[in-house]
């Protein structure tokens, strides 16, 4: 129960990482309010939440995230029920592959908006009663590409590296206000998509890993307890790889 009492707000909860730290958080004791693209999704995912944790509360909202307006009437909303936010998780993104000589300005748009704009949002939204209070978590999904780059698909890596930006500046100003700001940056994760990925392209990744598996939603979801707990407390400012790569 190491969130007990707290409020917590995932954006991309409804599936994938988003989901499973929403689960997390929910069994360590928080209320949660999900986001998703659409409000059936929200739905579904609150409706197979609560079936797990009856006693637990977890609503499921669905502004658009790349509007501050929305964010922040939708946010007020909740937070006038439920109490303020005491934790955030921008979770909620969008990749993209496209090589650079076919990519769009309305691609590049679409990925920045969600990707960078609607963390932003999200954060100002938000922090608005953390700074009232002086106290607070803000975290963010960043992504081992916002280290190493990728071959294809400029606006994803480019969008992780504006949170990891992000993350180590709110960090510095936020800080003194009594908010904690870090970011996770997962590896290679066994979501819904990577599970349509070919095995002979899988296998081949697998090999370079040296715990010779992907990675679980849950691996992430666990690291993003971690940060929010006061087990973390004099944790700010870091971009904390879950990637099971080993480094020097």
């Amino acid at each position: 129960m190491r969130l007990k009492d707290k409020v917590a707000i995932i954006t991309g909860g409804s599936r994938g990482i988003g989901y499973a730290t929403a689960d997390a958080f929910l069994r360590e004791g928080a209320t949660v309010i999900l986001t998703a693209s659409s409000m059936q999704s929200a739905q579904k995912a609150v409706a197979q939440l609560k079936e797990k944790y009856p006693d637990s509360t977890v609503v499921g909202i669905s502004p658009d995230l790349s509007d501050l307006k929305a964010v922040r009437a939708e946010f007020k909303s909740v937070t006038s029920q439920y109490g303020c936010v005491d934790i955030l998780v921008n979770n909620a993104g969008v990749s993209e592959s496209t090589l650079f000589t076919d990519y769009t300005e309305e691609m590049f748009d679409k990925v920045m908006d969600l990707n960078v704009k609607g963390v932003f949002n999200a954060t100002k939204a938000a922090s608005e009663c953390m700074v009232a209070r002086k106290k607070g978590v803000i975290l963010s999904t960043s992504s081992m590409v916002s280290i190493y780059g990728q071959p294809s698909g400029i606006a994803y890596p480019t969008s992780k590296f504006a949170v990891n930006g992000l993350t180590v500046s709110l960090a510095r100003e936020l800080g003194p206000k009594g908010i904690r700001v870090n970011a996770v940056a997962p590896g290679i994760t066994e979501t819904d998509m990577m599970k349509a990925v070919p095995k002979e392209v899988i296998e081949p990744m697998i090999a370079q890993i040296p715990l010779r598996r992907l990675g679980q939603p849950e691996d992430i979801a666990n690291a993003f307890v971690f940060l929010a707990s006061d087990e973390a407390s004099y944790i700010t400012g870091v971009v904390l790889s879950v990637d099971g790569l080993a480094r020097t």
